[in-house]
């Protein structure tokens, strides 16, 4: 989890590019994910977890992007992807061949842990105002992400520990 900008200095606008661009390498990733694992069945397994996950952190992005043009127009971005690593986005080799749905579940608490984490420790070096609050508001929102991924995962039935083994050609690239 990284960025390479000093966050001491980044502007309202700058603030809401971080945290769109956070989204997007989330979103990009889980959606990775779910390319390879595939859908096993027509039940919650791996691969659709990951693909939902794909489509919450796009509608937050989406949200986050709605919010930034209200105030800002379409003044484009100076932040890119390239000025973070992993904020949000889960471990690039989290997902495994035939990996449960439960063990999906943990890898997307991880990710809104770790992001939960990254607004938290940027706070004592943020001093714009509305950066703060901003920061505030999306690190709260994190922790909402990590409570509801384990309400549901507490839902889980028996068969989601299930680990399966899949026959290469379904995932070759695990």
């Amino acid at each position: 989890m990284s960025t390479s900008l000093d966050l001491s200095k980044l502007s309202l606008m700058d603030a809401l590019d971080l945290a769109i661009l956070i989204e997007q390498e989330a979103n990009q990733r889980y959606k990775m994910f779910a390319s390879q694992l595939g859908r096993r069945g027509s039940g919650l397994d791996a691969g659709t977890f990951f693909a939902s996950m794909a489509e919450n952190e796009a509608k937050h992005g989406t949200e986050l992007l709605e919010r930034r043009i209200a105030l800002f127009g379409k003044v484009p971005m100076k932040l890119k992807l390239d000025d973070i690593y992993d904020v949000e986005a889960p471990e690039s080799g989290a997902p495994r061949r035939g990996m449960s749905t439960l063990q999906a579940f943990e890898v997307g608490i991880e990710a809104e842990q770790k992001a939960y984490d990254f607004y938290d420790m940027a706070l004592p070096g943020v001093t714009d105002p509305e950066v703060r609050e901003l920061f505030i508001e999306l690190r709260d929102e994190e922790l909402e992400h990590v409570e509801m991924l384990k309400e549901k995962m507490a839902k889980l039935p028996a068969s989601a520990s299930v680990v399966t083994e899949n026959d290469p050609d379904d995932a070759p690239y695990l």
